[in-house]
């Protein structure tokens, strides 16, 4: 009776006549080939270890971003006024500056993760 109880419970030892100073410890069992004899196997816990992803936020300064603005303005205009004078140099400034401010706005917030 009691062997039965310890199969359908899964705590306890599998020997009966042990002393009770050792701490219970769970086991299942598994027939094999059809016998009436359960065999016993301790249960195995295994823990995965979570691996803890940051994310960190590198946001860019006002100056730095002016600097690229100013940068590609300045760029714009050095082959505007090759390629067309004086008004070329204007419209290559403001093409230029206007690139130069759609790129900074796209990447000002650089996302990294660790």
């Amino acid at each position: 009776m009691s062997a039965l109880l310890l199969a359908s419970t899964g705590v306890g030892t599998p020997d009966l006549n042990a002393q009770q100073s050792i701490p219970p410890v769970r086991y299942s069992y598994a027939v094999a080939d059809g016998s009436t004899q359960p065999q016993y196997t301790p249960i195995v816990r295994r823990y995965r270890r979570r691996r803890v992803r940051r994310v960190v936020v590198r946001r860019r300064s006002t100056k730095k971003s002016l600097a690229i603005v100013g940068g590609s303005a300045a760029g714009g205009a050095a082959i505007g006024a090759l390629a067309g004078g004086g008004k070329g140099a204007a419209i290559g400034a403001l093409a230029g500056g206007g690139a130069g401010f759609v790129y900074d706005r796209l990447t000002h917030k650089k996302v990294v993760r660790q």
